[in-house]
């Protein structure tokens, strides 16, 4: 059986709804994403973060759980790291998509036994969700952060463009827009429906 992982990535939140604390919203968005991985069968879960979050990654962290130390908030450190770990395939999320469903995470693993890159967008608001790669990671993915980064970036690169294919998208909280598209029926996300009242 392939050994694979998901790593949420504590990536930057600049923005929190108003009256909501912005510390206390990242660490509930991180938490309730890191709470769905830790759920997952066919998969590990883990969490990356610079050191400046180690200490929200250790709060959040359930117990077990990997925790990768990387210098920025950026891709190919990660996958780096998840392959020193021996795992065959790893997908990196980002860390602010409380709502996430897992069939989304499957979506974005399940193209790596034909594609050497899978990557979710993250909806209008551009960047990525996530990245997904066979392990170790190809030498032509150029490291990336997620806020900024495209299924069309990742392709400048590669010997062809085939080898990134794109998967479904996926918000992330980045914005009031983001913030409407909620979606209160889905499961889980609970502290994060706790900052907003609900």
């Amino acid at each position: 059986m392939t050994r694979r992982v998901v790593v949420t990535m504590l990536v930057p939140v600049p923005w929190s709804p108003p009256g909501v604390d912005l510390a206390a919203w990242r660490a509930a968005m991180a938490e309730d994403v890191v709470d769905l991985l830790a759920r997952l069968a066919q998969a590990e879960a883990a969490i990356a973060a610079t050191r400046d979050d180690l200490a929200l990654a250790g709060e959040i962290a359930w117990p077990g759980m990997r925790i990768y130390e990387i210098a920025t908030p950026t891709v190919l450190p990660v996958l780096a790291a998840a392959a020193a770990d021996g795992f065959e395939q790893a997908a990196v999320i980002a860390g602010d998509a409380p709502d996430v469903p897992g069939m989304t995470l499957g979506k974005l693993l399940r193209p790596l036994d034909a594609k050497s890159v899978a990557v979710a967008p993250a909806g209008p608001g551009g960047g990525l969700f996530g990245v997904a790669t066979s392990l170790p990671a190809p030498d032509w993915l150029v490291d990336h952060d997620l806020d900024t980064a495209s299924a069309q970036l990742l392709r400048r690169t590669a010997p062809s463009p085939g080898e990134v294919t794109s998967t479904p998208p996926w918000r992330r909280l980045r914005g009031p827009t983001d913030l409407a598209g909620l979606e209160p029926a889905l499961e889980g996300w609970e502290n994060t429906r706790a900052l907003l009242g609900g």
